[in-house]
């Protein structure tokens, strides 16, 4: 709380000089009498006239019904209860991926198309640094993937980014991917994480402006039409 100075005028100060007032004590009665009021001092007040008091009225009791025997009754809930977290899927190692890098790379295309599509699963795969990831692993008789473009970058240094009018897998395609996110060929938005695999109906035939994030791939024939590299420094 700040407290302020507050100055009187000489005037009040000579009205006031014989009979002294404490701000917030009780004042002396021949001031109370003369009904002399001082500005954040003393302002005597009229003692206020009750006001007559109007009778209630009585109010009628609200029926009660009788209780169904037949009616289980309900339990309370209580507010406090939060629901326990699903379970994660499962997601078993892989033992035919290869070693990935810990960093997922970042990969666009217009279009992404699927012929002979296998099955999706949740997996995961050995990494680098000893460890492991859970990859969203997509399989495929061949992967065409047009308006192509891939950013592999280090935590902290400069990046790698490739770019190429089609890319192709072809041959035994196997594709982890970390999540991804497109639109199916009739338009409707689509995402997919490593928590719970889509149906293959999600994806088939293919998907379009796809972003994802792509832990690796594998395949008997991987090409590139139209390609260019360049390097990217972090900002």
């Amino acid at each position: 709380m700040i407290r302020r100075r507050i100055g009187i005028s000489s005037v009040i100060v000579a009205m006031v000089i014989a009979t002294p007032l404490t701000l917030g004590a009780a004042s002396a009665p021949e001031v109370r009498d003369a009904g002399v009021c001082i500005p954040l001092i003393y302002c005597p007040q009229p003692t206020p006239t009750p006001a007559p008091t109007t009778p209630s009225t009585p109010t009628t009791p609200t029926p009660v019904l009788p209780i169904d025997p037949t009616i289980p009754p309900v339990a309370p809930v209580d507010p406090q209860t939060t629901p326990a977290p699903a379970e994660p899927v499962d997601a078993p190692v892989d033992a035919g991926a290869p070693v990935f890098t810990g960093t997922p790379a970042s990969m666009g295309s217009e279009s992404l198309s699927f012929t002979g599509l296998k099955g999706i699963s949740i997996v995961s795969v050995p990494t680098a640094d000893g460890g492991s990831i859970r990859a969203l692993k997509i399989s495929a008789d061949s992967i065409t993937i047009k308006g192509f473009s891939l950013t592999v970058r280090p935590p902290g240094g400069p990046g790698l980014v490739t770019t190429a009018d089609t890319m192709s897998l072809q041959g035994n395609v196997t594709v982890y991917i970390g999540s991804i996110t497109a639109s199916s060929m009739g338009g409707a938005p689509l995402t997919i994480g490593t928590d719970t695999p889509p149906p293959l109906t999600d994806v088939e035939p293919g998907l379009l402006n796809v972003s994802m994030g792509l832990v690796g791939s594998i395949a008997d024939l991987i090409s590139y039409s139209n390609t260019d590299q360049q390097i990217v420094e972090a900002k």
